[in-house]
């Protein structure tokens, strides 16, 4: 029988980065017997709007343990505004909500409310391919997180996360906290060394190994000579990562654009620059 080399190559990366992947860089900050039972209190309180919850989010393919979100955002209570202005369950800001087709005044209606937290949520992982970096993000929006990637040249949260304001900080830390509680963090944690176990993986790739791609939107006004200048990356590239793209912008106007993982924050961080060089090339 040959040898498979893609799988030997596999995992002999896996096998040299393995004492990285495995060390723990995230845990509860609160593991007291009194903090456990303020969470399970707040569940036990509020099972009705925990059920819907938690079916909204399986029928979405997504974890229960999003329910969490919800407890920590708001303490499960539809009618509560905070000091910024998010308003309901889900703490939704005016512009997080109309990006989702959620009025400012459904904002606290626990059903529309739910299933626009879940849509969301299911697109920011698309992006981040991991639990802690998307309620980091759900917290202050996908451009701070794309600064602090950016600022650390990584896209580990706990590599990244020092550049992310400290309200953002403590609020994975109570989502950690409250996991803990439910008795999720094991999944959570697990989740997100699985995903740093591909980022490390595509870091030492090699050309056997597929490239993790990160899926963002675009419309006809970007020029994808220009993308690619500004990224410093080649012309067969973008497009091999993006088949069909030309066709697809040329008759729909839009198209999901494609990226590694590692390049996605640096394109964020400039598309409106990008953009406005797109149109005056044209």
């Amino acid at each position: 029988m040959k040898p498979n080399f893609k799988n030997i190559i596999l995992s002999a990366a896996l096998l040299s980065c393995s004492h990285f992947v495995n060390a723990q860089f995230l845990a509860a900050s609160d593991t007291s017997e009194s903090s456990v039972r303020k969470y399970k209190n707040i569940i036990e309180a509020n099972k009705e709007v925990v059920t819907f919850i938690e079916f909204s989010m399986v029928e979405k393919g997504l974890p229960k343990h999003l329910r969490n979100l919800a407890l920590i955002e708001s303490h499960f209570n539809r009618n509560i505004t905070s000091h910024a202005g998010a308003v309901g369950v889900w703490q939704f800001m005016t512009a997080h909500a109309n990006q989702y087709g959620l009025t400012e005044d459904r904002r606290n209606d626990l059903y529309r409310s739910t299933k626009t937290a879940a849509v969301s949520l299911k697109n920011l992982y698309k992006k981040y391919n991991n639990w802690v970096t998307v309620v980091a993000a759900y917290n202050c929006g996908e451009g701070n997180i794309a600064k602090a990637m950016q600022a650390a040249n990584s896209t580990q949260y706990h590599v990244f996360s020092k550049y992310l304001p400290a309200e953002t900080i403590n609020h994975v830390k109570k989502y950690l906290n409250a996991c803990y509680a439910t008795g999720e963090l094991p999944a959570v944690l697990a989740n997100y060394n699985d995903a740093r176990t591909i980022s490390l993986l595509n870091s030492r790739k090699t050309d056997s190994q597929e490239i993790a791609l990160s899926e963002t939107e675009i419309n006809a006004g970007f020029n994808l000579t220009v993308i690619a200048s500004e990224l410093k990356i080649k012309m067969d590239d973008l497009l091999s990562w993006n088949p069909g793209i030309k066709d697809e912008l040329d008759s729909k106007g839009e198209s999901t654009f494609y990226l590694p993982t590692d390049l996605m924050p640096d394109f964020l961080m400039k598309k409106n620059a990008i953009l406005s060089k797109s149109i005056r090339t044209k």
